[in-house]
Parts: structure tokens; sequence; C-alpha cells
């Protein structure tokens, strides 16, 4: 039934993905989002999954490879990592990524990431890692980032694909639109290094507070709503041959 709904889903709101090229001329950023032991480890903690999933087991491999491949060609990278105040919950959800804790720490694949120069790492306390950057002086810790790298196209991966890199993205393309991020032009998503988590409805249910989450409707959402704010959808990404001039069209094809 849920294969059947899915299958419904994405005929109703069909998701165009592209083979993305990225100039080696141009700068790109990755951005990781949330890729900790508390959302990606198995049995790590409220919000972890229970068991072996292959959906965030393939956003995981992704993930690593392109860290790796960033940090060999020393482009900016950027890690978010969910990390919260036991006296500040985040409703609905039950305490998770505490401050702290291993739960709130990168998984053991990407760990070797906190010693590459290139890396900058933001721990924050909400879904939002755009307004998780703000400073209590109103600086921007990510706005900086882009801007002291000269970073035209950004690369998002992580998870939840439907929640913490949805509303970054969209905050991000808000903040590229009112003209807060240049001389970013290009967001997009890889959807083959996204994941969210699952709560089958059998599930919610008989769970106290618990709301249905179907992972693979919910990652079809995701990105379908990134896409409509205006991110490209990524199924592929590679780097290419030097771009003579960047245009949007150009970072997409």
């Amino acid at each position: 039934m849920v294969s059947q709904t899915v299958d419904l889903l994405k005929n109703e709101l069909p998701l165009e993905q592209e083979a993305v090229v990225l100039p080696e001329d141009v700068v790109t950023g990755l951005v990781l989002v949330d890729i900790i032991n508390g959302f990606c480890t198995v049995g790590a903690g409220n919000l972890a999954p229970r068991e072996p999933n292959s959906q965030i087991s393939g956003m995981l491999s992704e993930s690593a490879r392109l860290a790796r491949l960033f940090c060999e060609k020393k482009l900016p990278v950027m890690a978010f990592l969910d990390s919260h105040h036991p006296d500040k919950p985040e409703d609905p959800y039950p305490p998770h990524c505490i401050v702290g804790t291993d739960e709130s720490n990168l998984v053991p694949a990407l760990r070797w990431i906190e010693n590459e120069t290139n890396v900058t790492i933001r721990r924050k306390d909400c879904y939002d890692g755009y307004l998780g950057s703000m400073e209590v002086d109103g600086s921007n810790v990510f706005v900086d980032w882009v801007k002291n790298n000269q970073i035209k196209v950004l690369l998002v991966v992580g998870i939840c694909t439907d929640i913490c890199v949805l509303h970054f993205v969209c905050s991000t393309l808000s903040a590229r639109n009112r003209g807060f991020l240049a001389p970013l032009m290009d967001v997009i998503v890889y959807s083959n290094a996204c994941a969210t988590f699952d709560v089958p409805l059998h599930i919610a249910r008989n769970t106290k507070g618990a709301l249905p989450h179907p992972q693979e409707f919910m990652h079809h959402v995701g990105l379908y709503m990134a896409k409509e704010r205006g991110a490209k959808i990524a199924n592929e990404v590679s780097f290419g041959a030097p771009n003579r001039q960047l245009t949007t069209a150009d970072c997409s094809q």
C-alpha cells in the first residue's frame, strides 16, 4: 500500500532531476547537513534509525565520497551539526542530539573532516542552518563563509531531506534572492546524498506524540519543495572542464 501511494505521489508531483557537472574554475561549496550519530547511526538516540536503513546508508556513502573529493580539491566545506541544550526542547520531537553527547557528533565515516583546513564546522540548535549560523552581534557564519570563499555554487547533502535540508535550502534561496549572498548563484540538492527517517503509520498510531513519516514519501516531498523554491535537484554530480562563463544554465548541464 505504501509503495502504491508513493507511486501515486510521484505521478502527481513528478520531479525532474538532472546530472550536474560542476565547472572546475567555479568555486563550489559543499554543505553537509546534520550527518551525525543522532540521525544516522543505528540505536544512537531517540531520532536515530532503529535498524540499518538503505536510504540513510546510501546518503552516508555519497556524502563521504563528496567530502573526500572536495577536500582533495581544497574547496570550501561547511558541516552543520545539530546540537541542542537540554533545557530548550525542539517540539514536536523528543530530546535529541544534546550538546556534549556523541549524538551531536559527526558519524565515524566523516569524523576525519574535523582536521581539514578547508572545512568549517557549525553547531546549530534549530532546524535551519542559515538561522543557526546567526551570532549575537547579528553576523552570520554561513553568510561570511559564502562571501569569504566567493562561492558561486552550493551543493547541499544530508539529513533530513524534508526538514533540516529543506529549511536550510529555502532560507538560503530567499537570502540569495534578496542579494544577501553575493556571489552565490545556484543551490543544488543532490538527491542520492540526502535521506530522511521512517515512521510508518502503524508505528505512529501506537506511539504517543508521534506523527506518521513514511520515508520515501517525505524524501520525495522534500526534494520537490526544494525544487519548487528554486533549487536544482541532481541525481548525479561530477566535476567537469572549466567553464568559460558561469550562468545558471551552465551549472545544470
